[in-house]
């Protein structure tokens, strides 16, 4: 498994609104699915985590297993020096569903205030994500 970089923690859990994450699954035919996620979050430094709320194609997707690729591009990273090449950076792993337990319950106390006011009756579930690559926008490891 792949770390994530201390220094980029607080710029992820803080991407909404402005630099919000792009979450892309593989669709059955192959194509990507690419949509905009204001919930994600650092779980730990091996770990993001996301609210699935949706009831699209996104969400149909997510079953344990599923590739999941997250995508943010924050140009003051660049800009700091923390990020080169646009200020871009990609995790790659793995999803597992939690719909209820500790990882639901931790993942729902950590969301932004925006996204539980998205699902007031709590009909999503939290999505773990195992990160095996982080990269910048060169394919060169995070360190």
């Amino acid at each position: 498994m792949a770390k994530i970089p201390q220094p980029l923690h607080e710029h992820i859990n803080t991407a909404y609104p402005a630099n919000v994450c792009l979450i892309g699954t593989v669709l059955p035919n192959g194509f990507a699915q690419i949509t905009p996620r204001g919930s994600v979050m650092v779980f730990d430094d091996e770990h993001v985590a996301l609210w699935e709320r949706g009831r699209g194609t996104t969400a149909g997707n997510l079953v344990d297993g599923t590739p999941v690729t997250v995508f943010m591009r924050k140009t003051a990273l660049r800009d700091a020096g923390i990020l080169p090449k646009g200020g871009i950076l990609r995790l790659y792993g793995r999803a597992k569903v939690h719909k209820s337990g500790p990882v639901y319950d931790e993942v729902w106390k950590r969301l932004i205030e925006p996204e539980k006011k998205n699902d007031p009756d709590k009909k999503g579930y939290a999505v773990l994500v195992a990160i095996e690559r982080a990269e910048d926008l060169a394919g060169q490891p995070l360190a």
